[in-house]
């Protein structure tokens, strides 16, 4: 039930620029309208106001009918004084976060989202950012805090069928290979690790995820944005690669590979929600949204047919490893 895309709500908690509530509901709708019925949101994102407008936005459809997924890791403390532009979100409730990795932190965050979300359950958890660059030398703790608290608290609750399963959400592969080593999780929300232009965690993580049974929902398929701006964004702006400017390099491989979808007549923006669906590994990728017609885009794109020749082309020029599995192309 978890579609070739998925709808990642972050944008709808006012990631870097406001979207009215109004807006933030069309959105999720049109996203259902669009036949997208997996749905990703979290406390992060504006301080819960994601997860207040994905629920109201989905509050009369039949909960069997999607699926819906949050996270835990951070709880949400009121301040009225707290300032409202945090974390990269601006006009953000008025909280202020506090990590906590622990058993009673991870249940109390869930029973927090439910409570904005308007619902009884959620059936996917992640475990958000434990890796290094969201706790630097704190990492090392934060990491046992959600082995020894967060993973026994979601292990419970799935024995009690309360979520359908469990896992981490990060942007650092290592993390997940490490996590695997302490525990049996379903699912892997991984942010930009292996898309059109990063392929990072192929060699080691992928094969482990499908040995294993691991899931592994793939956000981030556009790295943050120059899979979806192209390497010389209209207007002249900067392109951003994970979060920042992107480096001489980065901006030469995706005009490489702009080169060879131009050959092809293939839209880039395709061949990055594509890409990464053909490992057997990937159940879905997540995309964010601020527009119902971002929305309308990202589901034409996910379907445009791609020569399998362009895939090879890719390959040939060392714009893919070798041992990436690639789409089927059917277009003649």
């Amino acid at each position: 039930m978890l579609g070739p895309i998925a709808l990642g709500a972050a944008p709808l908690g006012n990631l870097y620029a406001r979207v009215a509530d109004d807006d933030a509901v069309a959105v999720v709708r049109a996203a259902r309208t669009a036949g997208i019925r997996y749905f990703d949101t979290a406390p992060h994102y504006g301080n819960g106001l994601s997860e207040h407008r994905t629920g109201w936005a989905l509050r009369d459809v039949p909960r069997a009918d999607y699926v819906l997924s949050s996270k835990v890791g951070r709880l949400l403390i009121p301040d009225g004084n707290a300032p409202r532009d945090q974390n990269s979100y601006v006009g953000v409730l008025p909280f202020r976060q506090r990590y906590d990795y622990t058993y009673d932190g991870t249940r109390r965050s869930i029973d927090d989202s439910l409570q904005r979300l308007g619902v009884s359950r959620l059936d996917i958890v992640y475990i958000h950012d434990i890796d290094r660059a969201a706790h630097g030398d704190a990492q090392a703790e934060r990491f046992r805090d959600a082995m020894n608290g967060a993973i026994p608290a979601l292990a419970e609750l799935k024995r009690e069928g309360a979520i359908a399963g469990y896992g981490l959400g990060v942007n650092d592969w290592r993390v997940c290979v490490d996590a695997l080593a302490h525990a049996d999780l379903d699912f892997l929300l991984l942010a930009g690790r292996y898309t059109l232009l990063d392929q990072s965690a192929l060699p080691e993580l992928l094969p482990e995820c499908e040995r294993r049974g691991v899931r592994i929902v793939l956000g981030g398929p556009y790295n943050s944005g120059i899979l979806a701006t192209g390497a010389h964004p209209a207007g002249g702006s900067v392109p951003y690669f994970n979060y920042a400017p992107a480096s001489a390099d980065i901006v030469a491989k995706v005009t490489r590979i702009e080169a060879i979808c131009a050959a092809y007549s293939v839209p880039l923006r395709a061949a990055a929600l594509q890409f990464p669906r053909a490992h057997p590994a990937v159940a879905t990728v997540l995309v964010g949204a601020r527009t119902i017609t971002e929305i309308e885009q990202n589901v034409a794109l996910a379907n445009v047919l791609i020569p399998a020749e362009f895939w090879r082309a890719l390959k040939h020029e060392r714009l893919l490893p070798g041992d990436a599995p690639l789409p089927v192309g059917s277009r003649p």
